[in-house]
């Protein structure tokens, strides 16, 4: 199973999201990896009584044994539904890789 196929049930399982969307950003990081950069847009009720750092500990925790692996970074935009509506559904862009020698 690829790491993103389980980043995907992982999150369908723990979060319960309304919205997942997952982008595999690993092609504008240098280095081999093809899995090691993901963005994740995650919407859930879940997210409606916590924080936004409380927020970004519950996604690691699900992808804890991801993290210790092959993936190097995550992107995260994780919203509750009402702020999802009141964003439209927009999702930031991603900044430029500003690590490694990849040049843009």
């Amino acid at each position: 199973m690829s790491i993103e196929q389980s980043i995907e049930n992982k999150i369908n399982s723990d979060l319960e999201p309304l919205v997942l969307l997952i982008e595999n950003e690993s092609h504008r990081h240098s280095g081999p990896a093809t899995e090691s950069h993901f963005k994740l847009t995650i919407v859930s009720d879940i997210f409606s009584e916590l924080n936004r750092v409380k927020r970004h500990q519950a996604v690691y925790q699900v992808l804890s044994d991801e993290m210790a692996g092959e993936v190097h970074a995550l992107a995260l935009h994780l919203y509750s539904p009402q702020e999802w509506q009141e964003r439209g559904g927009a999702i930031p862009d991603s900044p430029a890789c500003r690590g490694g020698s990849k040049s843009s």
